[in-house]
């Protein structure tokens, strides 16, 4: 592809859970539909509403009783965690008849590259009228897609024009980013959230071409490598390819854990360590990975004072062994928590290598753990998360059962 401009798609569903649900529901055309994690509870949460509910106001992550008292004849589904996954894997496959460079961002955003194949259907806006099409009529779902020369500019293309035109497409060239793209406010550059905009502001930097003139010695010495990373996608500049296996080459692998409260004893939080543990081991275990590098944090509940730590370590030999990493987790807490209430818990694991190979210790019991917990693995495969549980995800501060009948945080 030497000397050949790229052609890059940013794919959006629209609304993902919300179309799904009215995709499998006939009856709801026409009505507005909301998905909400608990709709037993007028406390849930808005996790998608249909443009039908968003035009009476409704809005995404509000509180399931304000979207009723805003649309009193809202229809409020359960969100069905593993029906959207199905959808998004039926949804990929029908991206791969139009290229084999496609790249999940997310459950309902995918990265496409046709520059090898885009003139097999009359051209990019073409091939992308044909997806659109064909999503729409294999699932019931609208897509949305947005066309540039890489990532970054396809997904600004997409979120700032694509997602408001009639006909869901919009190409974004290099030649017209002065035109159509530093005129736009920062905050809606990707990459850049609204405590970046705050700081951004504050340097007298409104818009994403303020970003783009900017003296990239000035951002550097703020942001380092960040401050070079966002004057690049300001320009436009985006390198990296479009690859199925961005997520297939973990470089680490962890599990992070929002709890129902705040756990305020180090009893209470080295169950869910134990638990985070053995998820992240066990994902290690069926990747056949192990780790030499481990990483502990936790976040406090207060948003407006923060707490928390975040802090790795080497350990003495590779591991994939739930006991061994737990122990050195506990190590790393013990450390640096500073006693107040905790509602956020991570752990990760880096340096992986094969589990096939590894240098034997004296007295190694590495081998008769690995072979138990293989058959407790096994165990969950066949029969489900919570068929064998440890004693301590019994007690009030286990989540493991809950998080068993979950995908995602949402039940099943």
């Amino acid at each position: 592809m030497a000397g050949k401009q790229r052609i890059v798609m940013l794919a959006d569903c629209q609304s993902f859970y919300a179309s799904v649900e009215k995709a499998k529901h006939p009856e709801y055309e026409g009505k507005p539909l909301v998905v909400a994690g608990d709709p037993e509870r007028r406390s849930g949460i808005v996790l998608a509403a249909c443009p039908l509910a968003k035009a009476r106001g409704v809005t995404t992550a509000e509180r399931l009783g304000e979207a009723l008292g805003k649309c009193p004849d809202l229809i409020v589904a359960k969100p069905r965690m593993q029906e959207y996954i199905e959808y998004s894997l039926l949804i990929t496959r029908i991206y791969e008849s139009f290229t084999d460079l496609v790249e999940p961002y997310s459950i309902d955003e995918q990265f496409l590259d046709l520059t090898e194949t885009a003139r097999l259907f009359g051209g990019p806006e073409e091939a992308a009228r044909m997806i659109q099409k064909r999503v729409l009529e294999q699932t019931g779902v609208y897509v949305r897609l947005g066309i540039s020369t890489n990532k970054v500019l396809a997904k600004m293309a997409c979120d700032n024009y694509a997602k408001k035109r009639p006909d869901g497409i919009f190409r974004l060239d290099p030649d017209r980013l002065e035109e159509m793209l530093w005129q736009l406010p920062v905050d809606k550059m990707f990459m850049i959230g609204s405590r970046m905009t705050a700081h951004l502001n504050r340097m007298g930097i409104e818009t994403i071409g303020d970003l783009a003139r900017a003296p990239l010695s000035r951002l550097r010495a703020r942001w380092g490598i960040n401050g070079e990373m966002i004057w690049r996608i300001a320009h436009g500049r985006d390198d990296s390819p479009v690859s199925p296996d961005t997520h297939i080459l973990q470089k680490g692998i962890g599990h992070q854990m929002t709890l129902p409260r705040d756990y305020e004893t180090q009893e209470e939080l080295k169950v869910v360590l134990l638990e985070l543990c053995e998820l992240v081991c066990r994902r290690m275990r069926a990747k056949g990975k192990m780790g030499r590098t481990l990483a502990v944090g936790c976040q406090g509940a207060d948003f407006d004072r923060p707490s928390g730590f975040f802090r790795q370590m080497t350990l003495p030999y590779p591991t994939q062994v739930t006991n061994d990493v737990y122990r050195f987790a506990c190590e790393l807490f013990d450390r640096h928590w500073d006693g107040l209430p905790v509602r956020k818990v991570g752990v990760a694991m880096t340096g992986l290598q094969d589990d096939r190979e590894y240098q034997l210790m004296l007295f190694d019991h590495r081998e008769k753990y690995r072979a138990l917990e293989r058959a407790t693995d096994r165990i969950k495969d066949k029969y489900g998360d919570d068929a064998i549980l440890r004693a301590a995800s019994l007690t009030a501060a286990g989540q493991a059962r809950d998080r068993a009948r979950k995908i995602g945080g949402h039940y099943k």
